[in-house]
């Protein structure tokens, strides 16, 4: 059956201008181009997207592909752009035609460097699959398969959400371009799958399944750095072809003539995983009628000539490899719990990373990794003394916002000095564990929140937020969240209070005892009823306090101290705490609070049993009066019933 033919549709290889409208279309390597006077009949307007097609000629060549699946000789990212551009002809634009700007392959590869971090290049990727849950998505898979023709790895990213028509894979191949624009989708900008996907590796390949208007296609694109570089392109084309199976038959779908499809088809292959169109079309075999599939290969090598990814730490993970750390087997068991704790491992387990995310769990919709559902981890459930602070930020005049965070502390605080915040926006991750208080500051540590910051806009990595005014007024704020909930639970964990250095030791009632100590040493009056002990009377005096004695008024550095079970007094020499260990200090400090929290308890208690009994006084008062009405009134029944008995 002949393939199926769109007329003034002209869409066969895409070369990525840098408008946001303006595509411009070239043939592929080992075929002509040319420019022609007349621009009626050499170029045709596509009716969805502006776009030029530039038609085949022998004036000019573009240099032939090399006959070969190849990769780049230089593998490494941070170097892949580092080559010298030879001399470009300047070609004088067709009769009618105006100028328009030319994006070298270059610019794939420094526009890719946004991203300092490859997780956040995977991140980018979840997101695209993330935002077609409203179009049906229940899952995106992520994968590592093998290239057949050289035996590397390459990444998969696969999603069940409504794909993408011949339209819209051109847009998504296009800079700058975005159809998301809706409040609750994550992407904006329209550039996060050619930076991320060229941060991954040097080339992608894309499969698309679609429905649309009752038209089911198939669409497949091929953005690859290695074949720009090796053919030696000036401009970034992309080979695309597209298939319409409506009948349950994959028929080409042509915008062009049936040799610019051959071509683009030629090309695809010739530089893609696969060595031939059935290999290629047996990859939509798993996608089903709506989904997409990308294939990022070539992967990137770090300076050492290894691979960034590794996908043999763990088969069930991709990690980062951590090359600070290699070879280092025994680690110090505080450094190794610190390593082990979610915000060590976000650095370098995807697995971890993608677990916190998400603020909000998904109901219908899952990410796979590595064959096994990533599950969701909300940091709020591990938090200890964790309280909700609202805070209000002066976003406009008009529109006012409230934001509440939840701060508290890590369960394994204050063992661990991890602190920060997790900041969020529209649900997605931006800046994990956010530290606002200063690397060498003490208050703080153990103190972790959670937010979402709508009000803010991240930036283009989504690796962090736009420096604005309302960016530094959520830091000042954060910042004294933590100073306030580290000054009013700290004690908690065992820890005097900030500028807390003194409490009066008072008499409750109780008979105090006194000990004779050495000329230098201080008696302090404790209560002898230990349940006569409250939070006022657990620490010590200072210098000023007890100037009576004859000792110097300066003041002295003071601590908490814990008291033990039935003793009647505490010392405080001139040296300090002498000897006692500061563990033991804490630990009797936190029994203190515990019993005065056990003491308030009982005190609600007794509150509520007096009101109790209130009320029962006053039921009995008001039956007290009731009969005391009614003997009255008999009283004066019977003296009335007396005096008539008389006048009888």
């Amino acid at each position: 059956m002949p393939p199926k033919a769109e007329k003034q549709q002209p869409m066969s290889v895409v070369e990525i201008a840098s408008s946001d409208d303006e595509v411009e279309i070239g043939p592929p390597p080992g075929m002509q181009r040319k420019t022609t006077p007349s621009s009626s009949q050499s170029r045709r307007q596509h009716p969805r997207k502006k776009q030029k097609l530039q038609q085949n000629s022998s004036s000019e060549v573009i240099t032939a592909p090399v006959p070969a699946y190849q990769s780049l000789d230089c593998r490494s990212f941070w170097k892949a752009g580092g080559y010298d551009v030879g001399p470009v002809a300047s070609k004088a634009p067709a009769q009618g035609q105006l100028e328009h700007a030319r994006v070298h392959p270059k610019f794939l590869h420094s526009n890719a460097t946004s991203h300092k971090w490859a997780f956040g290049a995977i991140a980018e990727l979840l997101d695209n699959a993330v935002d077609e849950v409203h179009n049906g998505a229940t899952f995106v898979k992520v994968d590592k398969i093998d290239i057949m023709k050289d035996n590397s790895p390459a990444l998969l990213f696969q999603d069940d959400g409504g794909g993408m028509d011949p339209d819209g894979i051109r847009k998504c191949m296009s800079l700058g371009y975005s159809s998301k624009k809706s409040k609750t989708t994550i992407g904006q900008y329209g550039n996060g799958f050619k930076t991320s996907t060229m941060r991954l590796g040097a080339d992608v390949l894309v499969f698309s399944c679609a429905t649309r208007a009752g038209k089911a296609t198939q669409s497949i694109g091929l953005l690859s750095y290695t074949f720009l570089r090796k053919t030696g392109q000036d401009d970034v084309i992309v080979p695309m072809i597209d298939f319409d199976i409506s009948d349950s038959r994959a028929e080409p779908i042509l915008y062009g003539s049936q040799d610019d499809w051959s071509s683009n088809l030629e090309t695809i292959v010739e530089w893609s995983p696969f060595a031939s169109k059935e290999e290629l079309m047996q990859q939509f075999e798993d996608i089903g009628r709506h989904g997409t599939k990308i294939i990022i290969y070539n992967l990137w090598l770090n300076d050492e000539g290894i691979y960034e990814l590794s996908f043999d730490d763990d088969e069930e993970d991709i990690r980062l490899r951590d090359e600070a750390n290699h070879g280092q087997t025994k680690l110090h068991k505080k450094t190794a719990e610190l390593r082990s704790h979610i915000s060590y491992c976000i650095r370098y387990s995807l697995r971890a990373y993608a677990s916190i995310l998400y603020l909000r769990k998904f109901t219908n919709f899952s990410i796979v990794l590595r064959g096994k559902p990533v599950q969701h981890f909300n940091l709020v459930d591990d938090l200890k003394y964790s309280k909700t602070v609202s805070y209000k930020p002066q976003v406009g005049t008009i529109k006012e916002v409230t934001v509440e965070t939840t701060v508290g502390f890590i369960k394994e605080a204050p063992a661990l000095s991890i602190s920060g915040f997790n900041v969020y926006h529209k649900n997605r991750l931006i800046r994990p564990f956010w530290k606002v208080t200063g690397d060498a500051a003490v208050k703080g540590n153990g103190v972790v929140g959670v937010l979402e910051a709508n009000f803010i806009e991240p930036a283009h990595d989504k690796q962090d937020f736009e420096r604005s005014s309302l960016y530094i007024r959520l830091e000042a704020r954060l910042k004294q969240m933590v100073m306030d909930y580290w000054k009013h639970h700290c004690h908690l964990l065992g820890i005097l209070p900030p500028g807390v250095k003194t409490l009066d030791i008072q008499k409750q009632g109780a008979v105090k005892t006194r000990k004779q100590l050495p000329a230098n040493q201080h008696n302090i009056d404790l209560p002898t009823n230990e349940e006569e002990m409250d939070l006022d009377q657990l620490i010590i005096r200072n210098n000023r306090q007890l100037g009576s004695t004859g000792q110097s008024d300066s003041p002295v550095e003071e601590s908490i101290i814990g008291l033990e079970a039935g003793s009647d007094s505490g010392v405080l020499s001139e040296g300090g705490l002498g000897s006692m260990p500061i563990d033991q200090i804490c630990e009797e400090n936190i029994q203190l609070f515990m019993r005065c929290e056990e003491y308030a308890k009982k005190e609600t208690e007794l509150k509520q049993t007096v009101e109790e009994l209130e009320k029962e006084l006053e039921q009995a008062k008001r039956k007290c009066a009731q009969l005391a009405s009614h003997l009255e009134t008999k009283r004066k029944q019977k003296i009335l019933q007396q005096q008539s008995g008389k006048v009888a």
